[in-house]
């Protein structure tokens, strides 16, 4: 069932309930009213007929009358000519009636003729010969006793053809005015439900399209379909902005992939040609032999390194945090510096640092962080070249800096240098794989916080490591 039938259904139901709950209170009341202006309008009728006995039976004198006579009317009017009047002894047989019942008499019943007995008057609902009557029973009391007892009818015919009348009108009414509800109803759902129709269609069309660029189209009050449409536009932008992300990541890992398989496969296939020329036979020099083994060596060593910095760039798109502690910077700096000036006997490397500022991160993070910056300022610079690494701490921030005499790196590259794989130029970047810089900016990036780096063709490159301050830095001699 849908949300516009049961809507509609739920707007006649309660019409048609309260329409009912209307009409039954009204027709109980007219009813209840006309009846009670019937009863009263007999009561009096009925008084009168007890006045005019009593008057009667006061000019018969003190002794009274025979009970065993039937008494007759008072000579004067005492009811209309609709109205029925009769007159019982105490023992509820009839003495007379008015001329108006000719030879029909008024119904007896017991439970109207006990209460009489007792000196109680009733009323009631009778039929005579079909015709309905309203009857009021009421004693006639001299000297303390019942002496007899009048009743007096009145015909109700009219009046239960004009409530019938009202009735029917009343179902009548009731029934087309739900008949015109539901179609009303079902009307002003549609127009009400329209925006929800269309978020659907909507909702469709992207799903079988991919279309994020659609919205929904409203115009209307800002009510609770406005905000419906409003919130469906937003969360189609938000969509199409995370789909759009998911798109660049996915052709980010797809570059990743390419990238990471071709880097692969250069050092595995030297591997592989220098495996080649140890089999052949019969074998070669034992010169070349150790030239061979020399390069498997070093081909091994790259494919190493390579795999470990693929690793680190898995760990940080993850988001997996290393234990954060505060770091002494000097230490680390001394220890990077020694095992630098090894690889590059031929360069100055100098350091300027206080023993006693500490960064609130990781030991292990920050030395593979300015082992990749000195690496590189020690491949990028000519030998004789100096590296030089500064300390200074400012703005709640650790700033270490290391700086180069090196080729530098053109304006138009410097935005890319930290892109996953990019190399400025072969003959800069040798047999790197462009993944130092981007793992050191990732790994930063997770101890909130940044890399930058300055540079100028020719003259040589600044790269600046900024990381949160350690809070309580621990003693240079610890």
């Amino acid at each position: 069932m849908s949300v516009r039938l049961r809507l509609t259904l739920l707007y006649t139901a309660i019409l048609a309930l309260t329409l009912v709950v209307f009409s039954v209170a009204l027709y109980a009341i007219v009813s209840r009213l006309t009846l009670f202006s019937i009863q009263s309008e007999l009561v009096d009728d009925a008084n009168r007929v007890v006045q005019g006995f009593s008057a009667q039976s006061g000019r018969e004198g003190p002794g009274g009358r025979d009970n065993n006579r039937r008494p007759s009317f008072p000579p004067f009017r005492i009811a209309g000519p609709d109205t029925f009047v009769q007159i019982l002894n105490p023992d509820g047989e009839i003495n007379t009636h008015a001329p108006g019942l000719g030879d029909l008499a008024l119904p007896i019943n017991p439970g109207a003729l006990t209460a009489a007995q007792a000196g109680r008057a009733t009323a009631e609902r009778v039929d005579v010969e079909g015709q309905p009557l309203l009857m009021y029973t009421a004693p006639i009391v001299a000297q303390g006793r019942v002496t007899q007892i009048v009743q007096v009818a009145r015909s109700v015919a009219l009046q239960e053809q004009a409530l019938g009348i009202l009735r029917r009108i009343l179902l009548a009414g009731t029934t087309l005015a739900t008949v015109v509800a539901f179609g009303v109803g079902w009307l002003l759902a549609g127009e009400a439900l329209r925006p929800i129709d269309r978020i659907t269609q909507t909702a469709k069309a992207i799903g079988a399209e991919r279309d994020f660029n659609r919205r929904v189209e409203y115009i209307g009050p800002n009510d609770e379909l406005g905000r419906l449409a409003t919130t469906f536009n937003t969360m189609l932008s938000e969509l199409q902005a995370g789909y759009r992300q998911t798109e660049e990541a996915l052709h980010a890992q797809r570059r990743f992939v390419a990238d990471a398989s071709h880097e692969l496969r250069t050092p595995l296939t030297s591997i592989r040609g220098n495996l080649a020329l140890l089999q052949r036979e019969p074998p070669i020099e034992p010169t070349d032999r150790h030239a061979v083994i020399s390069d498997m060596v070093d081909e091994t060593d790259r494919l190493t390194r390579l795999i470990q910095s693929l690793l680190t760039l898995a760990r940080a798109d993850a988001g997996q945090t290393l234990r954060a502690e505060d770091v002494l910077v000097r230490p680390v700096i001394e220890d990077v510096a020694r095992q630098a000036q090894s690889l590059g006997p031929r360069h100055s490397i100098s350091i300027d640092a206080a023993p006693d500022v500490a960064v609130h991160a990781d030991r292990d993070m920050l030395k593979q962080v300015l082992l990749i910056l000195v690496d590189n300022a020690v491949k990028f610079t000519p030998p004789g070249g100096a590296v030089h690494i500064a300390v200074h701490a400012g703005g709640g921030l650790v700033h270490i800096a290391v700086a180069d005499t090196g080729v530098g790196i053109p304006p138009a590259a410097l935005p890319h240098v930290f892109t996953r794989f990019y190399r400025v130029d072969t003959a800069r970047s040798g047999d790197s794989a462009g993944l130092g810089l981007s793992i050191a900016q990732d790994l930063v990036e997770v101890y909130h916080g940044r890399i930058s780096v300055a540079s100028e063709p020719g003259k040589g490159s600044v790269f600046t490591v900024s990381l949160p301050v350690a809070t309580t830095p621990p003693s240079p001699t610890g």
